[in-house]
């Protein structure tokens, strides 16, 4: 292969890479949310790791909740990387595990953003997590942001 061809091939890669790298490192931040009628007024960075991971199912004054996931994809992947530091496949054993053995039940699954707002509005106590801009409305109140 020419020199001139293996040049232009890798240039295309480097470009792609760096693509791909500033994609993800410049992505919306991530807010953890509540219907600001639902009296949820703030919510710690360790208390909503315990929730989304099924240790906790109240809230330090005793009040339950209602944990929304937005469906399988991108959003949801950052999400529990940058709350619990846990990637795809060991959220999805973690859970398994924990369905299996009866201890918790996930997160009930959105459709989509408007529908997690929607369930979150519905519903006293919900707590769903958003993108920032999808988050910031005045029914919703904003309790944690993750950037």
């Amino acid at each position: 292969m020419p020199l001139r061809l293996r040049t232009l091939i890798a240039l295309f890669a480097l470009a792609a890479l760096a693509l791909a790298w500033a994609g993800t490192a410049h992505a919306e931040p991530l807010a953890v949310i509540s219907a600001r009628a639902g009296g949820i007024t703030a919510l710690d960075r360790e208390t909503a790791e315990q929730l989304f991971l099924g240790r906790r199912t109240t809230l330090a004054d005793g009040r339950g909740v209602t944990l929304i996931d937005l469906p399988a994809g991108a959003e949801r992947d950052r999400f529990y990387l940058q709350l619990t530091r846990k990637n795809p496949s060991q959220i999805r054993a973690y859970w398994s595990r924990l369905v299996f053995t009866g201890r918790a039940q996930p997160p009930r699954e959105a459709a989509g953003i408007d529908d997690a707002r929607r369930l979150v509005l519905a519903a006293p106590g919900a707590i769903a997590y958003l993108p920032l801009s999808a988050a910031e409305a005045p029914d919703l109140q904003i309790l944690l942001t993750l950037d």
